[in-house]
This record gives structure tokens, sequence and C-alpha cells, in this order.
């Protein structure tokens, strides 16, 4: 739910000036998705097959709609860039254009911050609730950080893309595949941290807390719920 609604309102706010049509039915159908999730229900007698997590459970139900949101967000995100950088789309390994190049960049950034704070409060990173818990796959930075992918990571991407902060030669494309530079990888990180460092009030908390804080607040919520201090875990959503 926190992943998909900021990512929706990524969207809004990115197509405030612009009115793109695709971008509003994106973010239009994105809220379709979230309306889906309110209603997703767990059932305790069904038994969940890590191996086929699809078979009529609320995890598998939930992977799904996750899923189908994120390819709606994908879809529209290209068409709030001012730079024509080759970007038709997500493509994990290898980036094959330089906006693939950043959010995968981006990515592990994050989740070396959500590592930090999950450490910070005490967790084992290792071992999560949606992604699945293998050998050397921190599923619990995992999915701690989804809620905040598209309000750190993907903003910051629209901000040096749409600024002209890093252009097209602060990239090496090879066989393909492209990587920032080592100067545009020095101009990002800057730009990331700022937007750590950058304060907003928190949802829950109804203080202001820099987006860095944010991170290991929403560790201390989920240890909250898990010690039975409140009901739920509460994401973290911006509007």
């Amino acid at each position: 739910q926190g992943k998909l609604s900021n990512m929706r309102t990524l969207l809004l706010r990115g197509n405030r000036e612009r009115h793109d049509r695709s971008v509003a039915r994106a973010a239009a159908d994105i809220k379709g998705v979230l309306d889906q999730v309110a209603q997703v229900k767990h059932d305790p007698t069904v038994l969940v097959d890590p191996a086929k997590p699809q078979a009529g459970s609320a995890w598998g139900t939930l992977l799904g709609l996750e899923g189908a949101g994120t390819a709606f967000y994908f879809g529209a995100l290209g068409r709030l860039l001012k730079q024509d950088l080759g970007f038709k789309g997500r493509k994990k390994r290898p980036p094959t254009d330089p906006v693939n190049a950043l959010l995968s960049y981006g990515y592990v950034l994050l989740m070396h911050n959500v590592m930090s704070a999950i450490n910070l409060v005490g967790f084992d990173p290792y071992v999560g609730f949606l992604h699945s818990s293998q050998y050397g796959k921190p599923a619990l930075a995992l999915d701690l950080m989804e809620e905040f992918r598209a309000i750190i990571v993907d903003s910051v991407v629209l901000t040096v893309i749409n600024n002209g902060i890093l252009q097209r030669d602060d990239f090496q494309e090879e066989l393909g595949t492209y990587r920032l530079t080592d100067k545009g990888r020095r101009t990002f990180l800057s730009k990331f941290e700022e937007r750590l460092n950058t304060e907003i009030r928190h949802p829950v908390f109804k203080y202001k807390a820099t987006y860095r804080k944010c991170l290991e607040l929403q560790v201390r919520l989920l240890s909250k719920h898990l010690t039975g201090e409140i009901p739920a875990y509460q994401p973290f959503t911006v509007r």
C-alpha cells in the first residue's frame, strides 16, 4: 500500500503542469490497484508454499497487485522526463539506458541506508516478509525500502535529469549497458544525500524528521507492531 500510494503521488506531482493524459491514466490505474489491495484479507488456514506463493494466498495476491501497479507506474514515468535518454521502462540487469542506470544505483544506495536503520533498531535485515529469505539477500531491507523508492530515489532521478544536472555525457556505454562516470556518480550521490537530509512531517508521529530519520522510524513502527504495541504496521506515505 505504501509503495503504490507513493508511486501514484509522484506521478500526480510530476503531472501538475504537464497534464499528460497517459500519466493521469496511470495514476488512476494505480488507484484501482490500491482499492484491490485494501480488499485483500489474510486467511490463516491457507498454507503458503514459498515456491508457489500465488496459490490462493494473500501473499501471492499482494505480489501480483504490486507487480501490476509497478507496471502502470514505469509505463508512465518516462513521460515526466525532460531529456530523451532512451528510457522505455524498467530494465534492471543490465540497465540499458542512463535512466535505468540511475534507478539501479539509487536503489542500491537506498537499500544500504535501510539496512543501517534496521541494524540500528536491532533486527536481522536478512529475514523479511514479502521478499523471500535467501542466503545473502537482505529481505527485510528490500521490504522496508519499497515505500521509499519513488519518493527518494525516483524523485532524485527526475530532479537531476529535468534540471540538466546530469546529461548523457555523464554516462558510459559498454556493449549496450550504461553506468555513471565517476563525476556523474559523485553528482548523483550529492543529490541523493540532499534528499535524505530533507525534512518532512512524518505521517504517523506528526513531527518533522529527515527522510533518513524516517527510515529508522519505520523500522521502529515495525518493532512496535511485532511487540503488540500497535495493531498494524503503518506505511510511510506522502501527499
